[in-house]
C-alpha cells in the first residue's frame, strides 16, 4: 500500500512524501513537490511491483552509469588480452566521463546516439577524424557493457545500445604494393638506421601477420623443426589460435636474428632497449616505417597493408578464400571475400579442369 505524506521541508516548502510497502519487496519512498506526482509515481511503481518489474527498476536507479562501467573495468576488462584491455580502458573512461553521472534508468538510447555524433564528429589524438570503424568500436564495447550489466547483473532492463544505428563503413581496403613499389620498400628498409625493420616487413610481406602478432612475437612460438608460427589465442587479435607457415624469406631473416641478434634478457624476438627495470617493451617501429616509405616514395599505404599485400599475393597465386581465412585467421570467409577478384584467374582454371573431367577435351 502507498501512503502520501504532506511535509514542509527547512524553508518551509510544502513538500509530499510518498512510500510504498508491498509484500515481497523492500519499501520504497520518493519525495515530490505536487501531490500529483507523487499519486502518479506511487500508482506506477505499485503496478510495476506487482507485474514483477520492478526489481530491475530498482538496480536502474541504484547504480550510475560510473557504476557500470568501473564494475566492467574491474571484473570483466582483465580477462580481455592486453591489446583489447589498452584499447577499451581508453574507450570506457570516454563513455565515463560524458555519461558517468547519470542513473542507469536515465540512459535512453537517443542519449547514446547524441555522444555518437560527438565522437564521429571528434578526432583522435593524432589531430585526424575518427573513422566510421573507430565509432562502431566504441559502441560495440559499450554494448557489451550492457549486454554484461543486463544478464549477469541484473541492473538494467534493457541494452540500449542495440536500438542505436552504427555509421555506415566503407568496404575493406585492398592496398597492395605491386611489383615494383615491394622492391623499393624492401630496398628502403635495408638502409632503415632501425637494424630490424627489414626483417619485419620481410616477416609480414611472407606470411601475413598483424603488426601486434610480429612486434609481440617471441622465440617460443617460432618451430623451426615444423617451419612453423604457433600463435595462442593471447596473441592475436580475435584471440583464436592459429598456425602461420614459416618458409622462404621469412625463415631465412628469423634464423638470420636468432643467430645474430637474439637477447638473453628478453625473449622478444624484436625487443627495445632495456630501460634498466627489467622490462623489455617490444619494439618500436613507427618513426623509422614512416621514413623507409618516404625515401620509397610510396604513397596511400599504412604497415596493414602489408597484410592486404600478403592476402593479395596469395589470392593471385591461387589460394581459395578459405586458405586465405585460415592462413589469415579470419573466423568467417567475410573478411577475405574482398580478395575475390584477385582470385578468378584460379577459379576459372579450376572450372575448366572440371569441366575436361566431366565433359572431355
Amino acid at each position: 500500500m502507498a501512503t502520501v505524506q504532506e511535509r514542509r521541508d527547512s524553508a518551509g516548502a510544502v513538500k509530499y512524501r510518498v512510500q510504498i510497502r508491498l509484500r515481497g519487496y523492500p519499501p520504497e519512498s520518493a519525495t515530490f513537490d505536487r501531490k500529483t506526482d507523487a499519486k502518479q509515481w506511487a500508482q506506477r511503481v505499485e503496478s510495476d511491483m506487482r507485474a514483477g518489474r520492478y526489481v530491475k527498476t530498482v538496480e536502474a536507479r541504484r547504480h550510475t552509469f560510473g557504476d557500470m562501467i568501473d564494475r566492467y573495468m574491474r571484473d570483466v576488462l582483465p580477462a580481455k588480452r592486453r591489446g583489447t584491455r589498452e584499447v577499451q580502458s581508453a574507450q570506457f573512461e570516454w563513455w565515463k566521463n560524458r555519461l558517468g553521472d547519470y542513473l542507469l534508468a536515465d540512459i535512453t538510447p537517443a542519449m547514446i546516439g547524441e555522444q555518437r555524433d560527438e565522437l564521429a564528429a571528434g578526432v583522435t589524438h593524432y589531430g585526424t577524424k575518427r573513422s566510421p570503424a573507430t565509432v562502431s568500436r566504441y559502441l560495440a564495447a559499450l554494448g557489451h557493457c550492457f549486454t554484461v550489466a543486463l544478464k549477469e547483473w541484473g541492473w538494467v532492463e534493457d541494452n540500449p545500445v542495440r536500438k542505436v544505428t552504427k555509421p555506415r563503413e566503407p568496404k575493406g581496403r585492398v592496398r597492395f604494393l605491386s611489383d615494383e613499389e615491394r622492391a623499393r620498400l624492401l630496398d628502403s628498409c635495408r638502409q632503415s638506421q632501425n637494424p630490424c625493420l627489414h626483417a619485419i616487413v620481410v616477416i609480414a610481406l611472407s606470411t601475413g601477420m598483424r603488426k601486434g602478432e610480429i612486434l609481440n612475437l617471441t622465440w617460443d612460438r617460432i618451430d623451426f623443426d615444423r617451419d612453423a608460427i604457433v600463435l595462442l589465442p593471447e596473441d592475436t587479435k580475435n584471440a583464436s589460435a592459429r598456425v602461420v607457415p614459416l618458409v622462404g624469406r621469412a625463415r631465412e631473416v628469423l634464423e638470420e636474428l636468432r643467430r645474430t641478434r637474439r637477447r638473453v634478457d628478453t625473449d622478444l624476438v624484436f625487443p627495445s632497449i632495456n630501460d634498466g627495470d627489467g622490462h623489455v617493451a617490444p619494439l618500436n617501429i613507427r618513426n623509422a616505417w614512416q621514413a623507409a616509405l618516404e625515401r620509397a616514395e610510396i604513397q596511400d599505404f599504412r604497415f596493414h597493408d602489408l597484410r592486404h599485400s600478403a592476402a593479395s599475393y596469395l589470392a593471385m597465386n591461387g589460394a581459395t578464400l578459405v586458405e586465405l581465412a585460415e592462413i589469415l585467421g579470419h573466423k568467417t570467409l567475410q573478411m577475405v571475400k574482398r580478395y575475390a577478384h584477385l582470385t578468378e584467374a584460379h577459379t576459372g582454371k579450376v572450372m575448366e579442369r572440371m569441366n575436361r573431367a566431366v565433359f572431355g577435351d
